[in-house]
């Protein structure tokens, strides 16, 4: 019988943050991919986007700090670096629908095995569509991950053979980063990269319900 211990939130931020290389310009989607700004290593240059209009974006502000004018796309306060800018929303979209952003990483509802990506709406009867920046950023960043739980609330895989919910882009994520492990997407199906220790490939396999490449 395995026994492991699930990632914490922090532990996954930093478990992304550290495969972000440097020099990379990078956007961190609403919830929990925008932990990853707190724990990029130190001595590596990232420079985080953001989609209303933001390059150069710091970490989190202390506690009594916060500039409520100086807000991320999900309106909560940042800080910005030395040399960050500030410029018209049409330009951050230009930045990200012409392929300048190294990658993006972004919460999930779904997440098929080659890389489609459902992440704006369950399609449930008076859900408010959250579809933002989701459909440009996916398409056009260079690399686009996925941060999420691997299960839902009620234990459901996120990942999937096929996405049931609707789709946000078509085989665009490259990388699956979850609370139990890390894979990755490809044309034949997933990858296994790691999980956190004493999951074995099999137990994650059952949890899945899927094939998984080592």
């Amino acid at each position: 019988m395995s026994s492991y211990q699930k990632r914490s939130k922090t532990e996954l931020a930093q478990r992304v943050a550290q495969d972000i290389f440097d020099g990379a310009y990078v956007n961190l989607g609403i919830g929990q991919p925008t932990l990853v700004a707190n724990h990029l290593p130190a001595g590596r240059e990232v420079v985080l986007h953001s989609e209303n209009g933001i390059l150069g974006m710091g970490p989190a502000p202390a506690a009594g700090q916060e500039d409520y004018d100086l807000t991320n796309a999900g309106k909560q306060p940042v800080t910005l670096l030395p040399g960050g800018s500030f410029f018209h929303h049409a330009d951050s979209f230009a930045m990200m629908r012409g392929g300048h952003l190294d990658i993006c990483v972004l919460g999930a509802f779904q997440v098929s095995s080659t890389g489609d990506l459902a992440n704006w709406s369950t399609g449930e009867s008076g859900a408010i569509p959250a579809v933002g920046g989701a459909m440009d950023l996916a398409v056009g960043a260079k690399s686009t991950w996925v941060m999420m739980d691997l299960l839902t609330k009620t234990g459901e895989c996120k990942v999937v053979k096929e996405c049931s919910y609707p789709l946000t882009g078509l085989a665009c994520v490259k990388r699956i980063y979850t609370d139990l492990c890390t894979l990755e997407c490809t044309s034949e199906g997933l990858r296994l990269v790691d999980t956190v220790p004493g999951l074995t490939h099999a137990e994650l396999e059952r949890i899945v319900g899927l094939p998984i490449a080592h």
